[in-house]
């Protein structure tokens, strides 16, 4: 992925020193949705969508060469999210698009949704419009997941964006108030059609980007693909020495989420990223 010396976004609040430097950012009101990452680490994260206060400082610790690089580089991926969804929104939603604020920590921080570390891996809060990353999460998704490369990274950025996209036309809303009225099974079945849509949304957002900037390379798609393959439900299950639990599904099996990030890399039209009608996943 081409990304050196190409404009950062200023949507970035970066709490990996101590305290919390604010650049830009929005804010806003919506429904808290189940936080992405829990099966990257085998962990039960459910114990961190709470209420709670909101920003809050963050514990972090030195920041490295490696760290002032991932921080660039998501700069720059993020500021494509916000060009490319502009545009999509302006063609195909006809409206505008608010782009969400990035939240950078190092250890832990504190969010609208609750506690947040390294552990929980990245994740969007819907109440404060904010998606949170801890960049060290690159390395645990190359040495352990066995997804490496700056496009694996990028699809995990598009990712999360893709659940503010959600947000932004009301999707996750109607999706999450569903989800609190049904049974558990249920519950995870919806979870999963919200994020093989955020994966399908990914897709557009990498069509949209080479598109607007030409910016991938020989083998960035079949990055991204490998990536959505090492975070299937059904991969991390049995390279966590579990057994493959279907019920307990939440985000789709690495089949089902290389599909939908290739249909929508193939179309690039929101309308055909409809999960929620889809028969079958």
């Amino acid at each position: 992925m081409k990304w050196q010396g190409r404009r950062g976004s200023r949507n970035i609040e970066d709490r990996r020193r101590s305290g919390s430097a604010r650049v830009g950012g929005v804010g806003g009101i919506g429904a808290v949705v189940l936080l992405l990452a829990g099966w990257y680490f085998g962990v039960d994260v459910s114990g961190f969508v709470a209420d709670g206060n909101g920003g809050g400082g963050a514990q972090g610790g030195e920041i490295t060469a490696q760290d002032e690089r991932a921080g660039e580089f998501v700069s720059v991926t993020l500021a494509d999210t916000e060009e490319v969804w502009a545009d999509v929104f302006r063609a195909q939603v006809g409206q505008a698009y608010t782009p969400p604020t990035l939240v950078l920590f190092k250890g832990s921080t504190q969010s609208a949704c609750g506690g947040a570390s390294a552990a929980t891996g990245p994740f969007y809060c819907p109440p404060e419009k904010k998606a949170f990353l801890d960049t060290s999460f690159f390395t645990t998704l190359e040495q352990r997941m066995g997804a490496g490369g700056d496009f694996a990274a990028a699809y995990v950025v598009a990712h999360e964006i893709a659940h503010h996209v959600q947000n932004e036309l009301g999707i996750l809303g109607q999706a999450n108030q569903i989800r609190a009225q049904v049974d558990e099974a249920r519950s995870n079945a919806i979870s999963v059609r919200i994020e093989l849509q955020a994966d399908c949304f990914s897709g557009i957002w990498a069509k949209s980007v080479q598109a607007k900037f030409g910016s991938l390379e020989r083998g960035d798609i079949a990055e991204a693909m490998n990536a959505a393959k090492q975070i299937g439900d059904d991969t991390l299950q049995r390279n966590a020495g579990q057994r493959v639990q279907p019920h307990t599904f939440t985000h789709g099996t690495s089949e089902q989420r290389q599909r939908w990030f290739a249909r929508g890399y193939q179309s690039g039209m929101i309308a055909d990223c409809d999960t929620f009608s889809a028969n079958q996943l």
